[in-house]
């Protein structure tokens, strides 16, 4: 089972400017969790932060017992062979082939022997669908074939957390929903845990568990996917309805004047119409491939949230109640 990171009070800034301040939440073990947010919002700081790549002012992030933020070198080198990182561009070494890209970490972290390289090298490449195009040069493949192949590589020393950061990045629609696939798949059969930073609303409401939102440098929302895709947070609903009214602007937020004038300007934003139809809707989250165990994960958030449903909005635990009953149907997210 994957690791459970706890971050509690993480603040983070560059000079005077403040990237986000105070923000508190835990990944579940195991579980498939999604970060989203505006552009330059701090997401990829965040997780450059949590792997102990970033030095936070102040907070903690607590991994196995190991505060990231504060413990000593030697501490963060043990506790970051628990990560795997998918980077947003691959960060893949363009005169290594795949095959030595995805070598690379056993090469430079471990002491096993070319054999059990290519043993371990290979099933993480036929585990991304890679299989045949191995000894191609980065330059030589697709954007999502380069993608795949710096997922093998963040898989090969076994992590118990995988870091996605912007996987969809440069894909196109058809692409993300197979990176995202297998994504899903992929925590089925290793169980780890998931947490991966996008700002693609389809992923967000087909593929976690869990989700988040950061916005005016902070955590807006962190929970069941269920808590954010029926909330009624003016920033949460613009951003999952892509609608121009709201307090997201193109460069930065805005100001209460600008909000007051767009919403008596706009019919769907006051009577709660098409903006609230699209951010409401709840669609089926995805499912493992057929052939593949269920996600020991899901059973776990399953018991989790249902503890904690009289917790949450009215509006969360009916989403959450129909998300289970269509999971219990067998019913999947068409991909």
């Amino acid at each position: 089972m994957g690791a459970e990171v706890v971050v509690e009070g993480l603040t983070k800034s560059f000079g005077r400017q403040t990237i986000w301040r105070d923000v508190t939440l835990t990944l579940p073990p195991g579980e498939v969790s999604v970060l989203l947010g505006p552009s330059g919002t701090g997401k990829s700081v965040f997780l450059k932060s949590i792997i102990g790549l970033l030095k936070p002012e102040r907070g903690s992030c607590v991994i196995n017992g190991v505060n990231i933020c504060s413990c000593s070198e030697r501490e963060l080198y043990r506790a970051r062979k628990l990560f795997g990182v998918l980077f947003q561009d691959g960060a893949l070494f363009g005169s290594m082939t795949l095959y030595d890209n995805v070598a690379f970490p056993l090469r430079e972290h471990t002491r096993k022997s070319e054999t059990e390289i290519r043993r371990t090298v290979l099933e993480k490449i036929e585990l991304v669908g890679l299989l045949g195009a191995e000894y191609k040069l980065p330059g030589e493949v697709s954007g999502g074939m380069r993608k795949r192949a710096g997922l093998a590589r963040a898989l090969v020393l076994q992590p118990e957390i995988i870091l996605c950061d912007e996987p969809d990045s440069g894909l196109d629609p058809v692409r993300t929903s197979y990176l995202s696939q297998l994504l899903i798949d992929l925590n089925a059969q290793i169980d780890a845990t998931i947490l991966i930073v996008t700002h693609n609303i389809n992923v967000a409401r087909t593929v976690p568990d869990n989700l988040g939102m950061l916005f005016r440098r902070e955590l807006v929302l962190f929970g069941p996917r269920e808590l954010l895709l029926t909330s009624d947070e003016p920033a949460v609903k613009q951003f999952l309805s892509g609608h121009r009214v709201g307090p997201i602007g193109m460069s930065e937020e805005k100001d209460a004047a600008t909000i007051d004038k767009e919403r008596t300007e706009s019919a769907a934003w006051t009577n709660g119409g098409s903006a609230d139809d699209l951010t409401q809707r709840l669609v089926p989250q995805m499912q493992p491939s057929p052939g593949l165990p269920p996600r020991r994960g899901a059973k776990r958030r399953t018991e989790r949230v249902m503890g904690m449903l009289h917790t949450l909005p009215p509006k969360a635990q009916r989403g959450i109640r129909e998300s289970l009953a269509i999971q219990d149907s067998g019913a999947a997210t068409p991909t």
